[in-house]
């Protein structure tokens, strides 16, 4: 019976230890996964309070130091994020040295490289410069080309054409320090106004008179014996003020025949000025630069513009924009002075081949016996 009692304590006994050992596996499962849900739940709100009162900026200076930190923190939160731009990464090796080389043209020393962008600049001036090749043409105004592309490319034109820069108008078409009084030769210019409906009619406005060395020797403005319709401002250069009270035209007319008479009238176009005074000339008297044959041969016209002549023949520049009679006087007395010489041999010449020809012609004789022939019928 002892042995019987013996063994049932010892099956209660390992029976024990064995529940014992399931609780204690039960309870540190329920611990654990106490620990752990404890762990993951949010702080209390106190917590939080406190943790929004540290976080405030400082008050104290002893506090500023220390909490300087969190307030930059703060700072940093508080502020949207700036999106920086999105640098697309270059695709080849060239791109690639492009990108890191362009910050050290464009500066150097945190300021602008100049001689980087002077020799720059002298590189594309030197291409662009024009070459002769460029100026293939040969019929175009150099003084054009001095407008549109530049002083280069003109005068490249002016030597390719064999001319020189166009000088100043006065100082080639007026003679300084010359005699101002009347001369044997004398150039006449007139300008005219539109009368009538359509202003097609035209009326003397001006008259202008220099000598042989360019000098105006008589100038005046006349006054309309019509409503004047256009004043061709444009082309004369007369304006209602000008006229307005000028010179009467009939002692106009007479004081112009009287200093023309007996001389040399120089002109352009003469016959339109003579008419327009209503005054003749002889015309062996008359040097016309628009009629005169080696001018119209130089510039290649039958009927060539005062501008023309003054622009190839003399290189200066006339009647751009408003005319001045003066002016065209000045540049028609200059042409004929150019070739003078020349001009009034040819004339001479061509008047003694006149009389030497009236001096052959034969008049026509009769026969000898033509008289008593009829006497003896």
């Amino acid at each position: 019976m002892s042995k019987v009692n013996a063994k049932k304590t010892d099956s209660s006994a390992k029976t024990l230890t064995s529940t014992e050992k399931n609780k204690t596996a039960k309870w540190k499962r329920k611990n654990w996964m106490k620990e752990k849900f404890k762990r993951k739940k949010p702080p209390p709100k106190d917590q939080g309070k406190a943790k929004v009162q540290q976080t405030l900026p400082p008050k104290d200076v002893q506090q500023f130091s220390a909490n300087w930190k969190t307030l930059q923190e703060m700072l940093k939160a508080s502020q949207p994020e700036k999106k920086h731009p999105v640098i697309p990464k270059p695709q080849n090796a060239f791109s690639e040295t492009r990108l890191a080389a362009a910050p050290k043209r464009k500066m150097d020393n945190g300021k602008p490289n100049r001689e980087q962008t002077a020799k720059k600049k002298k590189s594309v001036l030197e291409q662009m410069k024009p070459t002769e090749e460029d100026l293939w043409f040969d019929d175009v105004d150099p003084d054009d080309i001095e407008a549109t592309v530049g002083a280069e490319a003109a005068e490249i034109m002016r030597k390719k054409q064999g001319i020189q820069k166009s000088k100043d108008t006065e100082s080639a078409l007026v003679k300084e320090k010359a005699f101002e009084g009347l001369t044997r030769a004398v150039a006449i210019d007139c300008e005219m106004v539109g009368v009538g409906p359509d202003g097609e009619d035209s009326i003397l406005a001006r008259v202008s008179l220099v000598n042989q060395f360019g000098k105006c020797i008589y100038d005046k403005y006349v006054k309309p014996t019509e409503k004047v319709t256009d004043y061709r401002t444009a082309v004369s250069g007369i304006r209602p003020e000008d006229i307005k009270d000028g010179e009467d035209v009939h002692t106009v007319q007479r004081e112009v025949a009287e200093i023309l008479q007996g001389r040399i009238v120089v002109g352009h176009a003469i016959h339109n000025d003579l008419k327009i005074l209503l005054l003749d000339h002889p015309k062996k008297k008359i040097r016309d630069t628009q009629k005169y044959k080696p001018f119209k041969k130089t510039v290649k016209s039958g009927r060539p513009s005062l501008k023309l002549l003054c622009r190839e023949i003399l290189n200066v520049k006339v009647q751009h924009g408003e005319h001045s009679s003066v002016q065209d006087a000045q540049a028609t007395m200059r042409l004929y002075t150019l070739v003078k010489k020349q001009w009034e041999a040819e004339i001479k010449a061509s008047q003694k081949n006149k009389d030497s020809v009236k001096k052959r012609e034969r008049r026509p004789k009769f026969p000898k016996n033509k008289g008593k022939n009829l006497m003896g019928l």
